[in-house]
C-alpha cells in the first residue's frame, strides 16, 4: 500500500522549500541538458540571471505551490535557447532545485514567454508551480 498524506502535510513541505532556500533566491536559466543530479557541477551556458522577489513562492494550497511576483530580467547575460534552470540561495552558488525550462505551454517544469534568449533581450517567467506527491 502506498502511503498518503494530507493536504496540510504537503502543503507544510512545500512551504518549507522556500524557508530553506532564503529569501533572495537566484535563478540561472542556462542552455543545455540540466546535471543529472542537483549536486553535479553547473551545465550550459548561463542565459540569464534574476534575484527573485523576497517571497518568491505564494503560500502552498492544495497541495501546490506557484511563483509569486513577477519573474522577469529586463536583459538576458547570453545568446543561446533555455533548457534548464537552477535556483540557488542567495549567495548565487549553493544549488537547491533545477528543472527543465520551456516556452508557455510546452510542459516544462518552469515556461517562459520565449526560449530562444538574445544577450540584452528582456524576458518573463510565465510558469512555476511545486506540487507535492503522495
Amino acid at each position: 500500500m502506498a502511503i498518503k498524506i494530507s493536504t496540510t502535510v504537503k502543503n507544510a513541505r512545500l512551504d518549507a522549500i522556500e524557508t530553506a532556500i532564503g529569501t533572495a533566491a537566484v535563478l540561472k536559466i542556462r542552455s543545455g541538458s540540466a546535471p543529472a543530479a542537483i549536486t553535479d557541477a553547473d551545465s550550459g551556458t548561463v542565459l540569464a540571471t534574476l534575484t527573485l522577489p523576497s517571497d518568491w513562492m505564494a503560500a502552498a494550497s492544495g497541495g501546490s505551490k506557484a511563483k509569486n511576483g513577477t519573474w522577469e530580467d529586463s536583459s538576458a547575460d547570453a545568446t543561446g535557447t533555455a533548457a534548464h534552470f537552477r535556483i540557488y540561495a542567495s549567495d548565487g552558488t549553493t544549488q537547491h532545485m533545477q528543472g527543465t525550462v520551456t516556452a508557455t505551454g510546452g510542459g516544462g517544469d518552469m515556461t517562459v514567454d520565449n526560449t530562444s534568449f538574445a544577450l540584452g533581450q528582456a524576458f518573463s517567467i510565465t510558469g512555476f508551480t511545486l506540487t507535492d506527491g503522495n
